[in-house]
Order: structure tokens, then sequence, then C-alpha cells
């Protein structure tokens, strides 16, 4: 398990604490954008300015950001209105010009995390520094390259890393612009314990109007804080437009916003709460009973199907049984999707087993 300095040791956020906000432009433009932006953010509340410099863009007459031309608004910030400032990272010479300027916060994005080498890159720059550093998630759902990336950090001594959760790249109409998949972040923090986990949901609405009620979500789930775009006059943004909230209404939101606890000394709580855990942790064991004597019977079809030269998949059998669950689940209030994800999984489970079967004599197959 990798270890990471937990949120109290974050000493910039300290006095930030719950939930952590950085805030501020997708893009530094102009040094008015940046410093009208900030005053406004920390008239809000807000404590840590994010812009970035250097943008990786999919097109190459995208606007691409200011880059090092951008640093002294920064210090400006840092210095005039005493606000922290982060920026994004892609590369060594980005590092170097970030912390010779003093920034006090820097991040990776997520088309850098899908690379290693440029993490490796970024994590030597790094070595021998004590800068807070945030990762975000990879562009795909990809658990292992973003705690890879985690890790490269931790092997350059960077002991104060975090990862940014900002949704996965999906083809098709969406009402996101980017699918949240909340289990990995969940598995990022199950892993990782220590490690502030923060959500970013302006690139995981994609549109202004979603923004709230993802940031919600990840209140409720107990993330540790929000990376949110927020531009003085959004509709002139140069990027990232359509996400972006007005610092005021930044403000809102944050305001607005239920704050959940981890924990509770109400005896009426833990009383209750652990009284339907007891419940659940039963019900489960009967789950995994109920799958182990499943899986015997599977291995018994795969042995029956083999003295009798019958084929392995039977789409017909699979499709009714589909049926069956699906009709009994609606019955129940189960959603279809949900059930369907699972009963899917326990049937290629059974494929499997049964072509253990088939190919060992073994009892050991599955099926449906």
């Amino acid at each position: 398990m990798i270890k990471y300095l937990g949120v109290e040791k974050w000493g910039l956020w300290k006095s930030l604490c719950p939930p952590l906000v950085v805030a501020g432009p997708c893009s530094a433009e102009t040094e008015e954008q940046v410093y009208g932006t900030a005053a406004a953010l920390k008239a809000a509340g807000i404590g840590v300015f994010r812009a970035g410099l250097w943008k990786p863009r999919t097109h190459p007459a995208s606007f691409e950001g200011v880059g090092e031309r951008g640093l002294p608004w920064l210090v400006r910030v840092q210095r005039e209105l005493g606000m922290r400032v982060a920026t994004e990272v892609a590369n060594a010479h980005h590092v170097e010009q970030a912390l010779h300027a003093g920034l006090d916060l820097l991040w990776l994005g997520a088309r850098t995390t899908a690379n290693p080498f440029a993490v490796q890159e970024i994590a030597d720059a790094l070595q021998g520094t004590d800068i807070p550093v945030l990762v975000k998630n990879p562009v795909n759902p990809d658990l292992e390259l973003w705690l890879g990336a985690l890790e490269r950090l931790e092997r350059a001594g960077i002991c104060r890393i975090g990862a940014v959760h900002r949704g996965f790249s999906a083809y098709g109409e969406m009402k996101y612009r980017n699918l949240p998949q909340w289990q990995l972040p969940i598995e990022i923090r199950r892993r990782c314990p220590d490690m502030p986990v923060l959500c970013d949901p302006s690139h995981l609405a994609g549109r202004r109007e979603y923004v709230r009620e993802i940031a919600q979500q990840a209140m409720d789930l107990g993330f540790d804080g929000l990376m949110v775009e927020s531009h003085v006059c959004p509709e002139q943004a140069l990027s990232d437009a359509a996400q972006q909230l007005t610092p005021a209404a930044l403000g809102e939101m944050l305001a607005g916003l239920v704050v959940r606890q981890e924990d509770t000394e109400n005896p009426v709580y833990k009383a209750n709460i652990d009284e339907l855990r007891s419940r659940i942790d039963a019900i489960d064991n009967e789950l995994v009973d109920l799958l182990g004597l499943r899986m015997e019977i599977s291995a018994q079809i795969g042995e029956y199907k083999k003295q009798n030269n019958i084929t392995i998949l039977q789409t017909g059998r699979w499709e009714k049984v589909l049926e069956r669950v699906l009709a009994r689940g609606a019955e129940k209030g189960l959603d279809a999707g949900f059930l369907e994800r699972i009963f899917t999984a326990i049937h290629r489970a059974s494929i499997d087993r049964q072509s253990n079967v088939m190919q060992d004599g073994e009892s050991q197959g599955e099926n449906v």
C-alpha cells in the first residue's frame, strides 16, 4: 500500500478544510482576466487559485495557453492577494519554470497521467522538492495507470501527493462530458487511505448546470475537496467556456453544499447502523454461499455436456435466464442495468468454469 501524508499535513490547505477547494479559470488568458478572477474568488472565500498556463489540446489551432508569459500573473495573485497559486505541468521544462517562479501547487492533467514517460520526466524534475502535486486520473478508466503515476512521484520523494477525479472519456451522447465511474476513485481511496482525493466536477460535467450535482455527489462520497473551473466572464473564455462558473456562482454553490462527516458519536445512529450492517454481512455471506453452490452445479452441467459432446455456450438458455432475472428484478424494484452487469459476470464465470471441465476433465466448471 502506498503511504502518503494525510490531509492534515497539507499545510497550504490546513485552514481550508473541509472541503479543500482549488478554483480558477481553465486557462490564464490575460493578466486582467487572471487577477480579476482571483480577486473575485478570494472575495468568495477561495484560498487556492488555479490557472492553466500550458494547455495540451487536441488540435494545434486551439488555444494552447500563454505559457511562461503567465507566470508573473500568478505571482502577482500570490503576492498581492495572498492566495496560493497552482498550474498544470506536462514536462520537465514546465516544472522548472513553475518552481523557479515559486508557485505553491502543481497538477498533472489526464493526458499526462496516461503517459508514464511524461510522468517519470516530471517526477525526476521534482526530485528534491517538497511542493504538493495533484494527479488527475488518466483519460481512460485505467486504475493501475493512475496508481502508477502516483507511485512515480512518491519514489521521487514527493510526500504531498493527491489524486483528482475528473472522469473518463467515452463515445456517444451522454449527460456529462465524462463518465464518473465513481468506483475507481473509491478504489484509490481504499488503497491509499491517507491520500487526499479531490473531485473535478467541471471536467466531469462539461456544462456548468451540472457542476453542483456532481460536487454534491463527491461530498456525499467523502471526497476531500474540489477542483473547480471559474472565470470572471465564462462566455468569453478561450477554453472550456461551457463548464466554467463565475466566482459568484461558485461561491453560492459552495455555500449550498452539504459536507458529510465521516462518523458521529450519536449512540442511536451507531446502534442502528451496526444492526443494519450486521444484516448486510449476513446477506453477503448467504450470497457467497449461493454463488458457490451455483458454480458447483455449473461444474456438474459442464461435465454432463462433455460426456454428451454438447457445446458450452447455449445462447437460448442464457437469454431465458437473463429475461427471467430482469423480470424478477423489476418486481423487486432493482435497476435492470445493475442486474444485467451482475448476471453477465456470473455467466462469464460459468463459461470459464465449464471450459476448465472440458479441457481438464476436472469438476471446476461454470455454467448458467
